[in-house]
C-alpha cells in the first residue's frame, strides 16, 4: 500500500514510518524539517512542505492509498497545529480523490469512559483536562472538522502516551475509550493505527487504543 505520513518527526510518527516500511508499504512523509526524521530506505520519499498550506499538500496525497495523521501540539503554547494541519489536509485529500484518513487525538477529548473507576472520572480526568485545556480545545475542532469531512475517517484516541518498548498487544474500543488503562508505547498505538486502515470496522468511527 502506499500511505502518506502527517506528524513524521514525532515519536508515534516516526513508528508509524518505520511500521509501514517495515511491512513492506511505500510512505510518503511530509515534515517541515527533513533533518528532524532520522529514517531513510528506498520507499520512502520525504517530503517538505508548509502541513497548514492545502495546496502545498495535494501533490502528497494523491494517488495515496491511505493518510495517516500524527499530528499534534505537545503543550498548551503549541495548540493550533492539529485543527489547522488537519483541515488543510482534508481539503488536499478531497482535491485529490484519497479517501481514506486515520488520525491522531487524545482519550481526554471524548465525554467519558463507560467502566472507569470514580476516581478517575472526578479527579483525574478533571485535572488533565485543566492542565492541557488548549491542546484539547483543539483537538476537539480537529475531530469536528473531520467528521464533517466527506472520507473514510478513523478518529483513533489513545491515553497518555510512552516511549516504553512495545508490548506487541495492544486493546481497543470502537466507539469509546479503553477502560482503567491510561498508558500505551507509542510504538503499539502505530500499530494499531496501520491496522485500522483496511479495517472496515473502524471507518467513521471514534476508537481507543491503550495498553
Amino acid at each position: 500500500m502506499r500511505y502518506t505520513v502527517f506528524g513524521a518527526t514525532g515519536g508515534t510518527g516516526r513508528q508509524l514510518v518505520q511500521q509501514a516500511l517495515a511491512g513492506g508499504h511505500e510512505v510518503t512523509a511530509v515534515v517541515r524539517d527533513p533533518a528532524r526524521l532520522p529514517v531513510r530506505h528506498e520507499r520512502l520519499d520525504v517530503v517538505t512542505a508548509d502541513v497548514t498550506d492545502p495546496a502545498a499538500l495535494t501533490t502528497a496525497v494523491t494517488g495515496r492509498d491511505a493518510v495517516l495523521s500524527a499530528l499534534g501540539a505537545p503543550g498548551n503554547k503549541s495548540a493550533g497545529i492539529a485543527s489547522r494541519g488537519t483541515e488543510a489536509i482534508l481539503s488536499a485529500m478531497e482535491a485529490s480523490g484519497t479517501r481514506r484518513y486515520v488520525g491522531l487525538s487524545a482519550a481526554p477529548v471524548a465525554p467519558g469512559t463507560e467502566g472507569e473507576s470514580v476516581f478517575h472520572r472526578t479527579v483525574v480526568l478533571p485535572l488533565v483536562r485543566r492542565a492541557l485545556r488548549e491542546v484539547y480545545a483543539d483537538l476537539s475542532v480537529m475531530e469536528d472538522a473531520v467528521r464533517s469531512a466527506g472520507l473514510e475517517w478513523t478518529i483513533v484516541r489513545p491515553p497518555r502516551l510512552t516511549d516504553r518498548p512495545a508490548k506487541g498487544t495492544y486493546r481497543r474500543v470502537i466507539g469509546g475509550n479503553v477502560p482503567r488503562s491510561h498508558l500505551v508505547p507509542r510504538a503499539d498505538l502505530a500499530a494499531a493505527m496501520l491496522a485500522m486502515v483496511d479495517d472496515p470496522l473502524t471507518v467513521r468511527q471514534h476508537v481507543g487504543v491503550a495498553s
